[in-house]
């Protein structure tokens, strides 16, 4: 393999010193606490549970880790990132070259890899994926906000494409690593996204995807003959099992009683409530810390009530952080200290803005003109303090937290509404912009400009934020190379999020996986879901 050739400055704005420390120990180990089990055994089926399905089989339209955790398997992407440095390396491109002005990237692709249909990836199959992200739906908001400004992808020879935006766009070498940038075959790249997303696609990677029941499961099995894996992989060539099955289990309880019983080999989404069922019956748990943005009750500042931000600042003091963490998520989860986690290339520590202060937030309030109501809900000109937040059962901890975060608010006068809607009514949801709050906004990317994406009113613009100052700072860190001058523009852009209550931080996410004793070598990725490449049964 040759050596990967770069700019230095392109290089070090992927990873910076302080990120290789917050990288380093934020994993933990496979699932080996069994004991000795000897050397590494070939096939078998792992049965792996998730909370939810999001109703969609293309890995560069969907952004749920419950179904990103088998498509990941589907698809290799032009660059792998090691998850205990940052640091990128190869994958399907054996080097790459990145212009001086962060506009344009070539890669040399490896001549010995092909489909599951049999084709062979080259620089035409690169230019036929990035022609097609930009036209995707609604659904592929990471792949297209990875490629805002794109130019085009010159074919220069068989095995070497070079892709070129309008724009410096530095961050895009980390998103090379990711599933949203993963690649398809040709013919599935043409088909148009409600196909791609109800048929699957056609990947270069060991596992291949074999059934899909909407709402089921997902099962994927080995590709044999597959050998050009990353060399982050302890195992060269095919992956060790057979098949994996993903069944979809709503109800946390029965996925870890699941677990515990060897009807299932791994379950996620776990609460802190089945942990001591899960440890006394000899199950590990194996927990990551993602990078991104964390979280959050996101608010829609298009709203009346919302458009002051005298009230967000005041819905914001009063959220305890600390006691949501410790009476809901799993053991070793952290309350938000900012809008990214503390594992992100770039984090600030913005914990002193989001400081519990009731009498702060009462007085915000009052300042605002909403006066305590008969019924302890705040009234203002005849209009209640009433806000309608929108969440989806794909975790067992959502409903906990905010039926928490909804009682500390009735302490100030502030009424919540909880609405359950399914994942799959997500893109419609953001789409129609109908609703006050929405839980989530979590986005698992070892990059800041994850705030790009969420925060831009130049991409999705889900919570529906105006123009602003903070529009010029995500698109001018995005294009800067040199982290010195990079790292101050994603410092303010994160303090203009934390500051204006745009969207309020409430807790880091973090997978926690049940794994029976006979799984091994399940590891997590950079943006902490799972490889599966080296997992084995015994």
């Amino acid at each position: 393999m040759s050596s990967v050739v770069r700019s230095k400055s392109i290089r070090c704005a992927v990873v910076s010193a302080a990120a290789v420390t917050l990288f380093t120990g934020a994993c933990g180990t496979g699932g080996d606490q069994g004991g000795d089990a000897g050397p590494p055994r070939s096939g078998g089926t792992l049965r792996f549970s998730v909370a939810s399905d999001a109703g969609c089989v293309d890995p560069q339209q969907v952004g749920s880790s419950d179904t990103l955790y088998s498509l990941r398997e589907t698809v290799d992407s032009l660059t792998d990132q090691d998850p205990a440095t940052g640091r990128p390396v190869p994958w399907l491109a054996q080097s790459w070259e990145v212009s001086p002005d962060a506009k344009s990237f070539t890669f040399r692709l490896r001549s010995d890899v092909t489909f599951s249909d049999g084709t062979p990836l080259n620089a035409q199959v690169v230019k036929a994926n990035f022609d097609a992200i930009p036209k995707l739906g609604a659904l592929a908001i990471l792949s297209k906000g990875f490629v805002t400004g794109y130019v085009g992808t010159e074919v220069i020879d068989e095995h070497t494409a070079k892709i070129t935006f309008e724009q410096p766009n530095a961050q895009f070498l980390q998103a090379t690593s990711t599933a949203a940038l993963g690649l398809i075959s040709t013919a599935d790249a043409a088909k148009t996204p409600q196909q791609r997303c109800s048929d699957g696609v056609i990947g270069s990677g060991p596992f291949m995807l074999s059934k899909y029941v909407p709402n089921q499961s997902i099962t994927i099995s080995k590709r044999v003959g597959y050998g050009w894996g990353s060399p982050l992989w302890s195992k060269q060539g095919e992956a060790y099992l057979d098949s994996i099955e993903f069944t979809v289990i709503p109800e946390s309880g029965v996925r870890a009683g699941s677990v515990q019983s060897r009807q299932l080999d791994v379950a996620t989404g776990l609460g802190r409530a089945d942990e001591a069922g899960l440890k006394a019956s000899g199950i590990s748990l194996l927990t990551r810390s993602h990078p991104g943005a964390v979280f959050n009750l996101g608010l829609n500042n298009s709203r009346p009530i919302l458009r002051d931000v005298q009230v967000r600042k005041a819905i914001q003091a009063a959220v305890d952080r600390r006691q949501v963490v410790e009476a809901v998520f799993a053991s070793g989860t952290v309350p938000a200290t900012g809008i990214l986690s503390h594992t992100t290339p770039g984090y600030t520590d913005l914990s002193a803005d989001l400081a519990l202060d009731v009498a702060r937030s009462k007085s915000l309030l009052d300042a605002a003109g909403w006066q305590i109501g008969g019924d302890g809900i705040r009234r203002k000109d005849g209009t209640r303090l009433s806000l309608t937040v929108v969440w989806f059962n794909n975790s067992q901890n959502t409903r906990a937290a905010l039926e928490l975060v909804q009682q500390q608010l009735k302490v100030v006068g502030v009424e919540l509404q909880l609405q359950e809607l399914q994942v799959t009514q997500f893109p419609a949801l953001i789409g129609s912009g109908d609703f006050d709050g929405l839980w989530g906004g979590d986005l698992s990317r070892a990059d800041p400009d994850c705030l790009r994406t969420l925060y831009s009113t130049q991409q999705v613009n889900a919570y529906r934020l105006p123009p602003s100052e903070l529009d010029g700072l995500l698109t001018a860190q995005a294009a800067e190379a040199d982290p010195v001058k990079r790292a101050p523009l994603v410092e303010q852009a994160q303090q203009l999020v934390v500051r204006n209550a745009y969207v309020i931080p409430v807790v880091e996410l973090e997978t926690v996986l049940a794994a029976a004793p006979t799984v091994h070598g399940l590891t997590f990725e950079s943006s902490s879901r799972t490889r599966l490449h080296d997992t084995w049964r015994s």
